[in-house]
């Protein structure tokens, strides 16, 4: 396990010295816990899924700033909701990019239902994402079946056991994945009378044979407007017995506060300033280029502006030095044939640490997803360099040499099919 001495979630003895703060930028779920209503602005009640607001990226980054003024001893920034952060993967890693480039030497940790985890492992140990927690409430898909109203998996929803299965088969392979990059692993597992607190221990045994490092066991807080909102509230001596029963296989927490999505301060003390600021930056306006640094190009050979964004299959990217503009990689596009998708994915993943990009020509549907994205457009024809100036210098556009494309699929050399 990673050094904890500063993890309150991890170590109870830092709890009551470090204080942990929760970006609430995940709005969207895979996923129906007949447990969950994630419903926002209501600041009395403390659990998992609700939020006074939600941040963009950017503005998460402006309130952790003026957090950390006001909470200096934060050690641990972590994504938690109000969703899930992998059914909103561009807001959560755009996030932790910009938060671990201005905060290099905090905790980076994620709560997450493991469903779609997977293909983003690999860049979380590239960011430097320490601590993955997983909610895992049991490995008997009859079970599941009565905790989840439904799953949705890579564009299908699942209902009933076979949700179940979908969902608890991704969960443990995440598990080891996680652990192959060295990454800690906590299992969440919210204890239901009646419907899973016979099977906690036989989770705690799996996960533990998977490499988990230590297990959480959360009593249900029953919440009104949800399928289990008659449910009791699990006993102490219930919990009791239940902590002590998965001890024999694997390291229990026991000082859970069931953290809001936009949790701030102390464990179980949450700061009531934290409340008052995050309302007020997530009505901030930001420049969303703010933080990025680089330039993409659609170029045949490095040297001009020259591809419409259509054709684009590659995109040479740049970025200004001391001496000069420096050239840093190419870097493929997304497929075409997926329409809204490939341009979506470009612009969030592909083009995330860039704030604008040189062109022959582009379609209205492109220029829409990169001016949302916060991506400039110049269109051009001509030397990389003159609009490598444009952008760096700020000069103005119309004294470059203009492209002589003028409308998507009038002069595409392959006919427009690119934009696809």
């Amino acid at each position: 396990m990673k050094d904890i001495s500063k993890h309150p979630c991890f170590n109870a003895e830092a709890k009551h010295q470090y204080a942990r703060v929760h970006l609430p930028v995940a709005p969207k779920c895979n996923i129906q816990c007949n447990y969950c209503n994630r419903k926002y602005d209501c600041s009395n009640e403390s659990r998992p899924g609700v939020t006074s607001t939600v941040l963009s990226p950017m503005q998460s980054v402006h309130y952790l700033k003026a957090l950390t003024e006001k909470i200096p001893n934060i050690s641990v920034i972590g994504i938690a909701g109000p969703g899930d952060p992998f059914a909103n993967p561009e807001e959560t890693l755009n996030t932790m990019k910009m938060v671990k480039q201005a905060f290099p030497d905090k905790i980076f940790c994620l709560s997450t239902n493991g469903l779609d985890l997977a293909p983003y492992i690999d860049e979380l140990a590239e960011i430097g994402v320490s601590h993955v927690t997983i909610t895992i409430n049991s490995l008997r898909p009859e079970t599941l079946a009565n905790m989840y109203r439904w799953v949705r998996f890579n564009r299908r929803v699942y209902r009933g056991e076979a949700a179940g299965k979908v969902l608890l088969e991704q969960q443990l392979g995440n598990i080891v994945k996680l652990k192959e990059k060295g990454i800690t692993v906590k299992i969440n597992t919210v204890v239901c009378p009646g419907i899973n607190d016979d099977e906690v221990e036989e989770v705690a045994q799996k996960v533990a044979s998977l490499g988990a490092d230590t297990m959480n066991c959360i009593p249900l807080y029953p919440t009104e407007n949800t399928e289990f909102a008659l449910l009791p509230e699990p006993s102490k001596p219930m919990m009791k017995g239940i902590k002590a029963a998965i001890s024999k296989h694997i390291q229990p927490m026991a000082h859970c506060a069931r953290c809001r999505a936009d949790a701030a301060g102390l464990l179980g003390h949450d700061n009531t300033v934290a409340m008052d600021m995050i309302g007020q930056f997530s009505t901030m306006t930001v420049n969303r280029s703010e933080g990025r640094t680089r330039v993409a190009v659609a170029s045949n050979e490095g040297l001009l502006v020259n591809l419409h964004l259509g054709e684009a299959r590659k995109v040479y990217v740049f970025e200004k030095s001391l001496n000069g503009y420096h050239f840093v990689e190419i870097r493929n596009t997304p497929p075409e044939g997926r329409g809204m998708a490939r341009w979506e994915e470009l612009a969030a993943k592909t083009l995330g640490d860039c704030q604008a990009i040189l062109v022959a020509g582009i379609g209205e549907t492109p220029m829409k997803v990169m001016q949302q994205n916060g991506i400039r457009v110049i269109q051009m024809s001509g030397l990389i360099d003159a609009g490598l100036d444009a952008v760096y210098l700020n000069l103005p556009v119309k004294t470059l040499c203009r492209s002589d494309y003028t409308k998507c699929g009038e002069s595409c050399r392959d006919a427009g099919n690119g934009c696809g």
